[in-house]
């Protein structure tokens, strides 16, 4: 269903709106609209997946008994020796 509205641009954006509509990157002004509202709708998506991911991560993690924590000294005991063979120490 299309639903026809009035909207309002600044003139930045009507003059960019109509230079991508003479250089054939789309159809129409509404088309261009569209398809920044789609980009807009994927991007709510994928931001609500990498939000529901990491809470889930978080609520595992939070389960994990504090005896099965890593120390941070051994923890990141390889990466300090890596960096400093980088430097030559």
């Amino acid at each position: 269903m299309t639903v026809k509205t009035t909207l309002s641009f600044t003139d930045r954006h009507h003059s960019f709106l109509t230079e991508k509509v003479a250089e054939g990157v789309f159809a129409s002004q509404s088309a261009a609209v569209a398809a920044a509202l789609e980009q807009m709708i994927r991007d709510e998506e994928e931001r609500s997946v990498a939000l529901e991911a990491m809470s889930d991560e978080i609520r595992s993690r939070m389960q994990t008994a504090r005896a099965d924590y890593v120390d941070a000294a051994q923890g990141f005991a390889a990466a300090r020796a890596r960096i400093g063979k980088t430097k030559g120490e």
